[in-house]
This record gives structure tokens, C-alpha cells and sequence, in this order.
């Protein structure tokens, strides 16, 4: 995440953009690597961070 702070367009909708997804694989590597059977509470999480993450991200043109 330190290396977002030295490229000279980020933002917090760059943040946000990398929250989501990192949440999203944290939660696939749990699953695919560790072997933890995630809860459907887990997955719903995954879509809201996700979904924020497009919120955010989509008014990145509009500015």
C-alpha cells in the first residue's frame, strides 16, 4: 500500500479502489489457500466492500 503514496495520481478514490479489492482477496486467499469455509456473511461483506469500492470509483471521471 506505501508504494500508492508515491504515485503522483493517487487519490482517495485510488484507496478506496484498492480497499475493496483487497479485502475481496484476502477473503479468496482464506478460502483457496488456508482452506476456511467463509460464512455467507464473509461473501456478503466481500460484495460491500466491492461495491463501495465501484461507487467511489465510478465518480472518478465526473471529479
Amino acid at each position: 500500500m506505501w508504494l500508492l503514496t508515491l504515485h503522483p495520481a493517487a487519490s482517495g478514490r485510488v484507496y478506496a479502489a484498492y480497499g475493496g479489492v483487497h479485502v475481496a482477496t484476502a477473503l479468496v486467499w482464506l478460502r483457496v489457500v488456508d482452506g476456511v469455509k467463509l460464512s455467507t456473511l464473509d461473501w456478503i461483506g466481500a460484495a460491500i466492500a466491492l461495491s463501495g469500492m465501484a461507487i467511489i470509483v465510478s465518480g472518478w471521471s465526473r471529479g
